[in-house]
């Protein structure tokens, strides 16, 4: 219900290919197997075709203006080259830092900037945009007469905020003094759109401060007993000392300042660690928060005590919500949150109102309480005490704001997976809240959908409410046995009677990106098929049927070699009935009883369900364009591999039952029938099967190859091996590993690393900051399977994150890649007699634990 996310553009691809019968010969001019040892250096180049992929130029994104009339189009380039991605960063309390621009790290900038009429499509260049262009965010004024925008100067690096002037077309840089955007985007217009909210880096600040060479004593940590059992994530970047204590200061210290579209500015209160400001509606408040002292070496900024006030304008200091301790873990359970205030924001229908949740189980999820969560909310001048406007059995996420008599509040609780969505009157507290939706957040059949917000004068989101003031309007997924069909309905909050606007047809994926008017009558939607690219179209709801939409954009096919792509969203059931779904790709001109079977590559990452019926359900659809992305597993098409994309890898534990208890056992079941449903195809060849996936896919990738002989090679990117490191909960495991040592060896392919007899690639970010997927963990897995004597290739990416950047990293990656499922599995020869049981060592294993 609460996943409201703007679908831009599929990104354009490129790629050129070759016949069926040369793909299937082709190798790389140089393959990283060549030398398979560590005398091997230097970045790799894939086939041609792979290279094309990477090279290719992306779609625009889109930015709907918030009178819906005018959209803001933003050009991304290709991949930034490795000289880029290598450049200083800081690693700082969970925080990647450029220290040149006092920014979050971020390699990719917008290039390009232009505006589009919504009505005609017609489009309007920008003039006085600084060149070379690099756009890290945008916003909107209120008004729709003003769109700011920070730029990154790539010759002195300076962190500039610029503003468009709509009418005239027109862009200028707004003050000198730079940006703070180490957290948030650095500014927000205030409500009279005349003025923006600035982070800016103070004046006067000086050099960061030096880091001593030589030590002054050892870094020192201390527990206390009688505190009880926390979860203590395992994070990356974390401080070390008290030298990264002051770094970290220096670069979050931001001042916070008005600025009007004349550039003068005026300061508001002193410098500090700012997470955030936001005005409130009417424009006289500010609520920020702000880190505060004793850090931590344990946990992230995230976790660092932090103060929570409401500023006038001039920053002086009207109330003190909250001070917020340290909180160095969590009770057990992925419903833990800290105690005291949480989720603040303003109420966006309301002149002056915060309001927030606070845990009334002391935030353990394992303690009984009937009420689990309360939502409060306070209304300026903030003298009078909060008021309560609902107790909710499961944990607040989050309200939808409409008016003094309507508001949308959700609640959740993650260990029954169950949601429930309350109509609550925020004027009249003391009115009874009415349920309006209650379900499981993993059946997608039954998802009501999310409600539709537009914003207001004052540049905040609330609730779209039709002329008849009843009704409002939700947009979903539609999710369903023939696949996902996104759908707008119009739903009357009185009689809960729905009327169905818009739904997505075959042979077409049509989503509604937006409702242009406030009857939803036209709207904004995107439109595909499976040989035709995302683009945007104008739709009159009045005339769907009888006359086609109007186009907005024409972005070509972006591989038009690879047009003709087969693919099918498959169906087949494992031994105990689950069903499972997955999207099976065959390469251009590919005829099974002609060509015969095919080496396949499997890409997949498992989940977990609390319920077989929700596992089944069918996922994604069927009509979604074949955009070939550097990224997935799609590229090997174009090398004569036929792809199994997003096979289904459900993990069930139904009722008091824990899914991962039988994780090994079902992991297999999933791939064994995945399997099995290629070769019945005829499309599979059972001895040429790959599979491969990235971070929970790496891991899930590495079991496969310890506990069965299916596949001839996996390909396991920036995972993680030893769940004994990774001891406070990993992925949606909530246990310990001291109330599940069973659990947490079994799960671990590390502990069978003997048992992998088939060849395994790992590629790991020497940088990955993921928590839990240390690099550590792939030269661990590597070294088990070099040591008993397995197959196996270690490749780390130098200066890659958990996802990786560069496009130099990227090309190694496809290049390592192709080479080993060239060795591996092409090489491997075709032979069609064996059967399904043949090909799995499960039941010899599973037994055992």
């Amino acid at each position: 219900m609460k996943n409201r996310v703007w679908r831009g553009c599929a990104a354009g691809l490129i790629v050129a290919v070759l016949p069926l019968g040369a793909i299937a010969q082709a190798l790389p001019k140089q393959s990283p197997l060549a030398a398979n040892d560590a005398s091997a250096s230097g970045y790799q180049m894939p086939a041609s075709a792979l290279q094309a992929i990477v090279d290719a130029p992306r779609a625009p994104q889109l930015m709907l203006g918030p009178r819906r009339d005018i959209v803001a189009l933003l050009q991304t380039p290709p991949l930034p080259g490795i000289d880029l991605v290598a450049q200083p960063e800081l690693k700082l309390a969970g925080l990647r830092i450029n220290p040149r621009s006092y920014a979050a790290s971020r390699f990719s900038f917008g290039t390009d900037l232009w505006l589009m009429d919504v009505a005609t499509g017609a489009e309007t260049r920008v003039q006085g945009l600084p060149q070379p262009l690099a756009v890290a965010s945008m916003a909107w004024s209120p008004d729709q007469r003003h769109l700011a925008f920070n730029h990154i100067d790539t010759r002195t690096g300076a962190n500039e905020l610029w503003v468009v002037d709509v009418a005239a077309r027109s862009a200028r840089r707004v003050l000198a003094q730079p940006l703070n955007t180490v957290v948030g985007r650095g500014y927000t217009w205030m409500p009279d759109s005349q003025r923006l909210l600035a982070q800016l880096q103070p004046a006067g600040q000086g050099a960061a401060p030096s880091v001593g060479v030589v030590p002054t004593g050892p870094n020192t940590q201390q527990t206390e007993a009688g505190a009880g059992v926390r979860q203590l994530r395992t994070y990356q970047d974390l401080l070390k000392n008290e030298d990264d204590a002051n770094l970290f200061e220096h670069y979050l210290r931001s001042q916070l300042a008005l600025v009007d579209l004349q550039g003068t500015t005026r300061n508001v209160a002193e410098p500090a660690l700012y997470l955030g400001a936001a005005p409130s509606p009417d424009g006289r408040h500010l609520l920020v928060q702000r880190v505060v002292r004793p850090f931590s070496y344990q946990v992230t900024m995230r976790s660092f005590p932090r103060q929570i006030d409401v500023l006038d304008a001039n920053g002086k200091q009207l109330h003190q919500v909250a001070r917020l301790p340290l909180v160095e873990g969590l009770p057990p359970g992925n419903d833990a949150v800290p105690t005291g205030v949480r989720n603040i924001g303003w109420r966006s229908d309301a002149p002056a109102t915060l309001a927030w949740a606070e845990a009334q189980d002391g935030g353990d999820p394992n303690r009984e309480a009937p009420v689990r969560d309360a939502v409060y909310v306070q209304a300026a001048p903030f003298k009078a005490r909060p008021t309560l406007l609902a107790k909710l059995s499961s944990r607040y996420a989050g309200a939808t704001w409409g008016r003094g008599d309507l508001a949308l509040v959700d609640e959740y609780w993650w260990k029954t997976r169950q949601q429930k969505q309350w109509r609550v009157a925020p004027d009249r507290p003391k009115q009874a809240p009415e349920l309006i939706h209650q379900g499981s957040s993993e059946d997608r059949y039954n998802d009501p959908g999310n409600p539709a917000t537009v914003s207001d004068a004052n540049g905040f989101e609330r609730l779209q409410i039709a002329a008849d003031g009843q009704s409002i309007f939700l947009r979903g997924a539609g999710a369903s046995p023939e696949g996902d069909r996104p759908f707008v309905d119009r739903f009357n909050l009185a009689t809960k009677q729905k009327t169905r606007l818009f739904h997505s047809q075959a042979p077409l994926y049509e989503v509604p990106a937006a409702i242009l008017d406030d009857e939803a009558t036209r709207l904004l939607i995107t439109r595909e098929s499976p040989t035709e690219p995302t683009n945007f179209y104008l739709q009159d709801l009045a005339t769907r049927g009888r006359s086609a939409p109007l186009a907005l954009t024409r972005f070509p096919h972006p591989t038009p070699q690879l047009k003709d792509v087969q693919k099918e969203q498959i169906r087949y059931r494992r031994k105990d009935g689950v069903e499972l779904t997955g999207t099976l790709y065959l390469p251009p001109g590919y005829d099974a009883r002609r060509d015969g079977a095919l080496p396949v590559l499997m890409w997949a990452y498992p989940g977990e369900f609390k319920s077989a019926a929700a596992a089944s359900q069918v996922t994604d659809s069927p009509y979604r364009f074949n955009t070939i992305s550097y990224w997935g597993p799609l590229p090997f098409l174009a090398r004569g591999f036929a792809v199994l994309d997003d096979p289904s890898m459900p993990i069930v534990g139904e009722g008091t039952a824990e899914p991962n208890d039988t994780y090994v056992a079902q992991l297999v079941a999933n791939a064994e029938a995945a399997v099995d449903e290629l070769v019945r195809r005829g499309v599979g060849d059972r001895d040429r099967m790959a599979v491969g996936g990235h971070s929970y896919g790496a891991f899930m990738t590495a079991n496969l190859l310890a506990h069965t002989r299916l596949f001839k090679a996996g390909i396991a990117r920036s995972g993680a091996y030893n769940r004994t490191l990774t001891p406070f909960g990993f992925q949606a495991e909530e246990r310990n590993y001291w109330q599940a040592k069973d659990v947490y060896r079994a799960m671990s392919p590390f502990n069978y690393a003997e048992q992998i007899k088939d060849a395994l690639l790992i590629i790991h970010g020497e940088q990955d900051n993921n928590s839990g997927t240390f690099p550590m963990q792939s030269e661990r897995m590597f070294a088990a399977v070099k040591g008993m004597g397995g197959t196996a290739r270690l490749v780390m990416l130098p200066n890659e994150s958990h996802g990786y950047r560069a496009r130099e990293s990227i090309l190694h990656m496809l290049a390592e890649s192709d080479a080993w499922l060239e060795r591996y599995v092409k090489a491997a020869g075709a032979t069609s007699t064996r059967g399904a049981s043949d090909g799995s060592r499960a039941s010899a294993n599973v037994s055992s634990k």
